[in-house]
């Protein structure tokens, strides 16, 4: 799965009730788009209920309210939707573990499973964008002049301007080092290096 190109993944985000699925907390909302050789061939998009009532935090942190989600199909119908949508795909997520753990949380409650590996576009980031004032994703869209509507904290506009954020940094990687199409398996063991490492391992990668 790794050997894949990096320009063909499923770029996603959750809206959730709070950070940890451990603590009981559940998704409301799932987004995703799905990329292939660098193009948008599919979108995903659907809120869910999580059985309970939602804080007044998070309903104005996500602009997503009770009301909103009383009508909404419950997480375990959302998320086998969602287990087909994804699979036989590399996945990519702007500080990946938080939005893993509710993958694998809300996956396991139903028994289903994924095939892809994670990469975490915040990291990576970190690791191409050094002089960034900071490595959220608004800062990054900023930093880069990624157009964007404004729209933050809802799940299909974070995951489209994440896919946006992971193609620059895929076109930023060609144009600076000559490193055309790498693969996803490269991305994550960039996300893993030394900042100070950074400028040599992609030179040797380059050159290989």
């Amino acid at each position: 799965m790794n050997a894949q190109s990096a320009n063909t993944v499923i770029v996603l985000d959750f809206e959730t009730t709070g950070l940890s699925p451990n603590m009981g907390d559940r998704a409301i909302e799932i987004g995703a788009v799905k990329l292939e050789e660098g193009q948008v061939i599919d979108r995903f998009q659907e809120l869910m209920n999580p059985g309970f009532r939602v804080s007044g935090f998070i309903e104005s942190y996500t602009g997503i309210t009770n009301k909103m989600l009383q009508d909404a199909p419950p997480c375990n119908e959302v998320m086998d939707r969602f287990a087909g949508f994804i699979a036989g795909y590399n996945l990519v997520a702007h500080n990946a573990s938080f939005d893993k753990r509710f993958l694998d949380g809300e996956l396991n409650a139903i028994q289903r499973t994924y095939d892809g590996s994670f990469a975490c576009s915040m990291l990576i980031a970190r690791r191409l964008y050094q002089s960034a004032p900071n490595h959220k994703l608004g800062s990054l869209v900023k930093y880069k002049n990624i157009p964007n509507d404004g729209v933050f904290h809802r799940a299909l506009a974070d995951s489209e301007m994440t896919a946006s954020l992971w193609l620059q940094m895929l076109k930023d990687i060609d144009e600076q080092y000559e490193l055309a199409a790498p693969s996803f398996g490269l991305m994550r063991t960039l996300s893993r290096k030394p900042k100070h490492g950074v400028e040599k391992f992609l030179q040797d990668q380059a050159g290989q």
